[in-house]
């Protein structure tokens, strides 16, 4: 689930571009567990998938979603809503 869900969208993109300025101005890592893969892709610079508690898939952001190697993962990554402009 998504913390920033409940949220105004602006405000949750506030919310996480603060996030990754106090990464990168204090060197922080964050352990951050969601089933939004938008954010997680945003966000992340690297995953964990799990399915039914057991880790499926691992790897840096850019490997796992542009090459998923698990059914389970390159399902999950073909779900994820596209947005066209």
């Amino acid at each position: 689930m998504n913390p920033f869900f409940a949220l105004d969208v602006s405000i949750q993109a506030q919310i996480i571009n603060l996030l990754i300025d106090l990464k990168e101005k204090y060197n922080l890592t964050y352990l951050f567990i969601s089933h939004d893969l938008n954010v997680v892709k945003y966000l992340c610079e690297n995953v964990v998938i799990m399915n039914k508690g057991k880790i499926e898939e691992t790897g840096k952001i850019e490997d796992v979603f542009n090459n998923p190697k698990t059914d389970y993962t390159k399902t999950l990554i073909s779900s994820i809503p596209q947005i066209e402009i």
